[in-house]
């Protein structure tokens, strides 16, 4: 057994914890102060702080926090005052010389902190906070070069969201209500949000990202926004250029596959009890549309510049959002209707039209209910089911408007990923 080296009525430290911690802090110490010598360097810039600056730092706060179990409370404001005194006068020292930034003499402070949370055993917090501020460090240019693109209405749409999100959804009314008692005005305007700020991450994606970055991520991007859109803009884009159509049946399979990983996420957040038994099937899907999008990729004889883009549209399309939260009600209600009165069979309906024009609101409708008033297998159905119909009317765009060649890469992959819906279907009514 471990001797202690600090055995006091408020903590016990074994020589093994205590070395390990102090590792710990020093490594902190040494990343941090290795990211701003680094940078210092590159811009040729005198270094308020480097690695043994850091490191020392930490240590301070590591042993700072150590004081205060082995002799009094006031131990470590003393150190910790001491700090902000030094980090204080250096950085009016530098601010008198036109250097007014001041992220080097917050960084010295976080460590401080980092290290008095690592000596209490907080170590897994502590590498995290460490990660966060190591990518906001290294971001500076990345992050200068984003915020000097940012519109007037993108900075008026990230308003007006915060807006919502904290001003007008906590008013809502938090109960149910109406038609058998599934309408929640706060969970109704939650999905609103939601909704919203989904489109606004995707409306940034692919605007930072783009289909300047190739063809599959641009499908990826894309499938995060609209699979059916992606579909139906590059199944044209075929039609036009024949030579693309290879490309083209890259971004439309892309885009689907990543309809599968949303329609996790949008079950995972509303119901978690429901996601893992989706976990095979709808991995068998996603798998079954990776492949033949990786193989047309990497395989294809000829790769050229698509040439198209993702519409952005509005940065927040509130329209569509309460647009959709319309649906969502409508949707739940049907379900809610059809479950009373035809039982499984009237939601396997209901979930089979839906899914023909929107596959998030079914899929948040019938997680919504799973559990309560539908079962969960019933609610996977319903959703696998959802998600089968939705590739019929990609399938169906695709025939309709791409070229002979995209018909052909199209048929095979999503044929694929028919077969795999009703294989999992299937395997989920064993």
């Amino acid at each position: 057994m471990d001797e202690y080296v600090i055995d006091v009525l408020q903590l016990q430290l074994t020589q093994k914890d205590f070395f390990i911690r102090l590792l710990v802090a020093t490594g902190i110490g040494f990343l941090l102060g290795l990211e701003r010598e680094h940078s210092a360097l590159r811009q040729k810039q005198e270094a308020f702080a480097g690695m043994r600056t850091f490191v020392l730092v930490v240590l301070l706060g590591f042993v700072g926090a150590m004081m205060h179990y082995l002799f009094s409370p006031w131990s470590f404001l003393a150190v910790f005052m001491a700090v902000v005194i030094f980090i204080a006068t250096s950085y009016w020292i530098t601010s008198s010389r036109g250097d007014i930034g001041g992220t080097t003499e917050f960084s010295a402070l976080l460590a401080f902190l980092l290290g008095a949370l690592t000596f209490l055993g907080y170590i897994e917090m502590s590498l995290m906070i460490t990660v966060i501020i190591m990518v906001l460090l290294s971001s500076k240019v990345k992050l200068q070069t984003i915020i000097g693109e940012i519109t007037g209405e993108e900075m008026y749409a990230l308003i007006r969201f915060v807006v919502l999100a904290l001003l007008i959804l906590p008013f809502l009314p938090d109960q149910e209500m109406g038609p058998f008692g599934v309408l929640n005005p706060r969970e109704i305007g939650w999905i609103v949000v939601l909704t919203s700020g989904l489109g606004f991450l995707g409306y940034l994606s692919v605007k930072f990202l783009g289909a300047d970055r190739g063809i599959l991520l641009t499908g990826i991007v894309g499938g995060l926004v609209s699979s059916t859109m992606v579909t139906w803009i590059f199944a044209k884009k075929s039609k036009k250029v024949p030579s693309l159509s290879a490309d083209c049946a890259t971004a439309i399979l892309a885009a689907s596959s990543i309809m599968i990983i949303r329609v996790l996420v949008w079950v995972f957040l509303f119901n978690q009890d429901l996601t893992p038994s989706l976990y095979i099937p709808m991995g068998i899907i996603f798998l079954s549309g990776m492949g033949p999008t990786l193989f047309f990729h990497f395989k294809q004889p000829y790769k050229g510049d698509v040439g198209e883009s993702i519409p952005t549209g509005k940065p927040l399309n509130m329209q569509s959002a309460i647009v959709f939260g319309a649906i969502y009600t409508l949707i739940i209600l049907m379900v809610s209707y059809t479950n009373e009165y035809f039982g499984q069979k009237g939601i396997y309906i209901t979930s089979a039209i839906a899914g023909l024009t929107d596959i998030n609101a079914i899929t948040i409708s019938v997680s919504k209910l799973a559990g309560n008033t539908l079962s969960l297998l019933t609610a996977q159905n319903a959703i696998v089911l959802a998600t089968i119909s939705n590739t019929i009317i990609k399938i169906g765009i695709s025939l309709w408007a791409g070229s002979r060649e995209l018909r052909k890469l199209v048929a095979i992959g999503y044929g694929l990923v028919f077969i795999a819906a009703i294989l999992a279907f299937l395997i989920m009514n064993i």
